[in-house]
């Protein structure tokens, strides 16, 4: 018998476990001793664990952070990695999102696609590979994350006390193989406010965006004027002149304005519409007096504006593997003295951190500008004739009867956190992404037929 053969055999003990461990609501909770991420996330990985047990596997759990099936012997391991918890559900169900029903040949539930039903999946390929009594000359691991979601932090206990793998995979991206993701970088730009505005128009705040790595769709600000009809007059000839989408409220003696832009992932900027660039377009028109605030807009409006790419800004790179730099203001506030925006920088693969952060600092030299609150991941990339990258082509060839394109991505999977695997599957090529929305499903023939995609490829790699 063969593996797929042998999956085909397994195929209702993998939908009935796939069900068990989607049904747990593993949300980050409050932390417990023995409960890093709350009693659900723990509730999940001991599930996962007793399931491995019951297929005859050695199981490891570090203290709640991580836990891990292993088969076979050897100094070196292969490694798969996936993650038991998951965002929060939503709103906009048709069917209960922790109920991992069952319609349509679907399996609907929040982490049918990221990540339970596929490194379940890639469980029970290994379990063929054990059934069958393969031989291996290097041990596996399964190995369960409890904290993607909420900042990998798990990962961080882990590679402090196991060596990594010497190569692997997660299925935590899309088919045929994501070689190479950007690096990625968020930040916040602070300037001091130590005046304010002229009597003519006073800026009483200015708030936008929700996170750093999404094109803010709304932003608000509050002026107050002596000259109210000017200042509504210059408004509607701007909404003229640029088509925005600015409205404007009287409340008392403040003139309240709304601007609404088109939201997108910050990894393509491109695709939306910046709420915030439009504020700061139309506030450096309206406010004529000399002030810090004014200054800070106009020096991005200057330099930023409506580009996704850094080009004015100086910090611009591309290559050919993943392309251009994406440069994505994500939200403003002026608070406690200080107006600040966070920004997100994802640049290319092949490039140097330092070489972009160094031409950023260039540009903000001579200002009040100060860079704080840096969080950054190094980029991930592979060689294309990179012996994991042929080995896991040739299983999708081989699996699926179709060419395995290599992906670069602006985004970030979990292979950024464990040394020497990529990114492979579940999502086909052609399928909806459904990760953290509403209705979340994995049709259960793909489910199967990732299983077998995972078995053979911990086969080859182990073998």
């Amino acid at each position: 018998m063969d593996l797929n053969s042998k999956i085909d055999e397994l195929r209702d003990e993998i939908i009935i476990n796939t069900q068990e461990i989607l049904k747990i609501k593993s949300v980050e909770g409050e932390a417990k001793a023995g409960m890093p991420f709350g009693e659900d996330v723990d509730k999940a990985l001991k599930k996962a664990l007793e399931i491995c047990e019951s297929l005859g596997f050695r199981t490891t759990n570090l203290d709640g952070y991580v836990g891990f099936a292993e088969y076979g012997e050897g100094d070196e391991y292969i490694g798969v990695l996936g993650h038991l918890d998951v965002v929060p559900e939503g709103d906009g169900w048709i069917y209960p999102p922790f109920g991992a029903e069952i319609h349509h040949d679907r399996i609907y539930a929040r982490g049918s696609l990221d990540d339970k039903a596929p490194i379940i999946a890639a469980l029970y390929g290994l379990k063929a590979i054990k059934d069958l009594n393969l031989k291996l000359s290097k041990r596996v691991r399964i190995i369960f994350g409890t904290n993607e979601e909420c900042g990998c932090h798990e990962m961080e206990y882990y590679t402090k006390r196991e060596k990594p793998p010497i190569a692997g995979f997660t299925p935590d991206g899309q088919y045929p193989i994501i070689y190479a993701e950007k690096g990625i970088t968020i930040f916040d730009v602070v300037m001091k406010i130590k005046d304010s505005c002229g009597n003519d128009v006073v800026i009483k705040y200015i708030k936008g965006g929700q996170r750093a790595n999404m094109v803010p769709d709304y932003c608000e600000a509050a002026i107050e004027t002596n000259n109210k009809e000017n200042v509504i007059k210059a408004v509607d000839e701007f909404i003229k002149e640029t088509g925005f989408d600015i409205k404007l409220e009287e409340k008392n003696e403040t003139l309240v304005i709304k601007s609404y832009g088109v939201s997108a992932h910050g990894s393509m900027p491109h695709l939306g519409k910046n709420a915030i660039m439009q504020m700061f377009k139309l506030l450096e028109k309206l406010v004529t007096c000399k002030c810090d605030i004014l200054s800070y807009i106009r020096f991005f409006n200057k330099y930023v504006g409506f580009e996704c790419d850094g080009t004015s800004f100086g910090c611009s790179m591309e290559d050919k593997e993943s392309g251009k730099l994406s440069f994505n203001v994500g939200t403003v506030s002026t608070k406690d003295g200080s107006i600040s925006m966070s920004l997100n920088l994802r640049y290319p693969v092949t490039q140097k951190y330092e070489d972009m952060i160094n031409k950023f600092n260039e540009r903000l030299e001579g200002t009040n500008i100060k860079v704080k609150n840096m969080d950054h991941q190094k980029s991930l990339f592979f060689p294309t004739d990179h012996k994991l990258i042929k080995l896991l082509q040739k299983v999708y060839k081989e699996q699926t009867g179709k060419e395995a394109e290599l992906l670069a991505i602006g985004g970030g999977t979990y292979a950024k956190h464990m040394p020497n695997i990529v990114a492979f599957g579940p999502i086909f090529p052609g399928k909806p992404d459904l990760d953290h929305q509403a209705n979340e499903y994995i049709e259960v023939e793909e489910l199967i037929l990732n299983s077998k995609i995972y078995a053979n490829a911990i086969y080859e790699l182990a073998k």
